[in-house]
Order: C-alpha cells, then structure tokens, then sequence
C-alpha cells in the first residue's frame, strides 16, 4: 500500500510516474546494516543485516533469496523505511530513505498482510485506493479492476474473515496493486497460494512488468524465480553472497549427465559402482550418472558392449536451486 498523500478525484486512468530522468537505479542499498537489542536490559544483541549492497533497475523483475533468517524481510522494512537502518544507505528512486514522495510511488505487499477481517475485499482496496490518493468513480472502477485481476471479484463483497488464506493474499496484492505505482515490493507474494493461483500471480506480474512496472520481491519458490526473474539477490546471514543476471550466473555447464540404462547385467552394474560410478536402480532400468561429458562416451561404448539398452541420456545443467544450495547454505 502506498504512502497517504492528499486525496483527488481522477478521471482517467493512472500511469507510472517517471523517475529522475539521470537515473533508472530505482532501488539502491549500499552497506545496510541492522542490529537489534534483545532482553529487558537490551545487552544482547542480533546482527541481522551486515553490509547489504546491491540496486534493482527500472523495467526489471529481480528475486530476493535467502533461507529463513538470512535478512530478507528486515531489509525490504529498512529499504521502505519501516525500520530504520543501523548503518548504510538506503535510496528510492534517487531520493535517500525515509522518503515520503518516494513510497507514494510503490505498492508493497507484506510477508503477513493484515487485511481488516470485517471489511469486504471492495471495502479494504477502495480503502487503500483512497489512502493512495484516488477518489471518486475512479477508487470504485479501479478497486473493481485490480480485484478482478487477482481473481477475488466473485468474492468482493464477503467479509474478509470468510476467506481463505490464499484470497486474503490475493486481496492484498490486488490492495498493492490498486494505485497503479512504479515499483512494487512484494515479501512473498506467492505465500499461501495453490499451483493455479502461483501461475495467475505469475502472468499478472509479468503484464505489470510488460506495462513498464519495476519488481522486486522474495520468496522460497526457486522455480518462480528462475521462471519469472531478470536478476537475482541472494542472502546468507544477512550478507549478499549472489548478484547478477540470471543469465550470466547460470551460465549452462552440464554439471553430469544421467544416462538411463535398460536391462543392465548384474556384473555390469556392480563394475559400474565399482568403478565410483553412482547407480541409482529403478525399475526395470538403472541411473548412471556420469561427471564430465568427456567420460559419457566410454561409459555408453562399455554399457553397449555389455548388452544393455540405451534408453536416455540427459545432460543436467546447473539451475538456480544449484546455486542457492551452493553458496546460501
């Protein structure tokens, strides 16, 4: 929900305001940091954040990793100026952290959105609409479009209290949504949500990417980001251990091969995992799975010759799960 500013009755549909013209660096974090002081005498102390740097640029979709307790959410709070920093700088579009003008042109979706359990959805994003400036017809027609959008329209008009989880969620994103902001901030928006709502909330957030909106959100859901992502932060105690395209980090290396074999012979899979090859039985089949692509050809000439069956081989390339695993546990 964007920051309250004075409240006007518009008649045409709202567009994305334009940032700095010198700049597309829409999000900037350089060496935040935040400590928090625990206990009643406050002596003990939790370093939570530890130098986070990195930006997120107009026009991309950029995912936020980390396992829990990495940072992730304290440092979107610092980032909007809901926390305050114990060191470093934070900048929206330009203008450093707290900035009122600047949160007027976000929508953020938090990790645990508290949506008013006896407001309806209309209610609730109307609401927000009017604390985010529209008024009028238009509150009305735009609270009804963003609904729609996010698939709770049928339900516009029940108490919030009678949803579920996964349409109180849509409902906040659609609260996010409602303004039309530049940016949007999202801590998992994915949360709670089955297989075909993760997808409806995936082609939304490219149609705001296409329509010239900035992403930036977190999440747990590896294969939303490789799916959804420009770029990629990754977070390991509090400290950014990954940043960059996913393109360049996934730079395609076949990582091993998986060679399928049919109706192998007992002594040819016991010479296989003598050999240090790893053999996964299957029904009917076994697994090989083979490092190094020059070691592919030698182990199908010598499975052949044996007398079993090729069935598939498959290349496995690193994928962004390899990397998580890699360098954020």
């Amino acid at each position: 929900m964007a920051e309250p500013r004075q409240q006007v009755d518009r008649d045409e549909a709202p567009g994305p305001r334009s940032a700095a013209p010198d700049s597309d660096v829409l999000i900037s974090a350089t060496g935040l940091r935040k400590t928090f002081k625990l206990g009643l005498l406050r002596r003990k102390t939790v370093q939570a954040v530890r130098g986070v740097s990195f930006e997120v640029r107009r026009g991309q979709i950029v995912g936020f990793l980390g396992p829990n307790g990495s940072g992730k959410t304290t440092t979107i709070k610092m980032l909007l100026g809901l926390i305050s920093a114990s060191g470093g700088e934070a900048h929206l579009f330009g203008e450093r952290v707290p900035s009122r003008a600047a949160r007027q042109r976000l929508g953020f979706l938090p990790e645990n959105p508290y949506v008013y359990p006896y407001l309806t959805p209309r209610e609730f994003v109307e609401l927000c609409g009017r604390l985010s400036g529209l008024g009028g017809k238009r509150v009305r027609t735009r609270a009804a479009e963003v609904l729609d959008r996010t698939g709770v329209l049928y339900a516009a008009d029940r108490q919030v209290r009678r949803l579920s989880k996964g349409m109180l969620q849509r409902t906040a994103l659609g609260a996010a949504l409602v303004a039309d902001p530049e940016l949007l901030v999202l801590d998992e928006p994915m949360s709670g949500l089955d297989p075909v709502g993760r997808k409806e909330v995936r082609d939304i957030l490219f149609a705001e990417r296409d329509a010239g909106r900035t992403i930036f959100f977190s999440t747990h859901i590896l294969s939303d980001v490789e799916a959804m992502c420009d770029h990629v932060v990754i977070l390991r105690n509090g400290q950014v251990v990954v940043a960059g395209a996913i393109r360049q980090l996934l730079r395609g290396e076949v990582l091993r091969t998986d060679v399928t074999l049919g109706e192998p012979s007992a002594e040819l899979r016991a010479a296989l995992a003598a050999d240090g090859f790893t053999v996964r039985e299957r029904p009917g089949v076994v697994v090989v799975e083979v490092v190094g692509q020059d070691a592919v050809g030698p182990l199908l000439t010598r499975a052949l010759a044996a007398g079993a069956q090729v069935v598939e081989v498959q290349p496995r390339r690193e994928t962004l799960e390899d990397l998580f695993m890699n360098r954020a546990l």
